[in-house]
């Protein structure tokens, strides 16, 4: 078998192999939380709210997600236009700024669309 294809494939393995492993760490921990708090009700435990903090249960009310996930997809999208400027002035290639400016597209769109839900849709979010 010839290993040589697998090296140019090697960065997206490995960024599904790290979203592998933390989804199944993640799920492994909330196992553990539900195991805990349904031997604690068949015992007949009161669980306060202190108490399931204390296990680890974190609410997944955050308002601010979208703006921050917002700003950080444009500043990846700022960054790969400044890259591609920075390429084409020491390569001397001025194709790769248009090029660069194309893939910046993508986070760069999905950030501003992130920053509108922020802006647009924080009325409608239950606080």
């Amino acid at each position: 078998m010839d290993f040589g294809v697998l090296i140019p494939l090697a960065p997206f393995l490995m960024v599904i192999a790290i979203v592998w492993f933390v989804s199944q760490a993640r799920t492994k921990s909330n196992q553990a939380i539900q195991k805990t708090v349904q031997k604690a009700i068949e015992k007949g435990v009161e669980l306060t709210p202190e108490t399931v903090k204390a296990l680890g249960v974190q609410p997944n009310h955050n308002p601010h997600k979208d703006l921050r996930s917002g700003l950080v997809l444009i500043a990846v999208a700022l960054g790969l236009i400044v890259m591609g400027g920075g390429i084409g002035i020491a390569d001397g290639d001025e194709e790769i700024l248009p090029i660069l400016a194309g893939v910046a597209a993508i986070p760069g769109f999905i950030g501003i669309a992130l920053l509108l839900m922020h802006f647009f849709l924080k009325n409608d979010k239950t606080e």
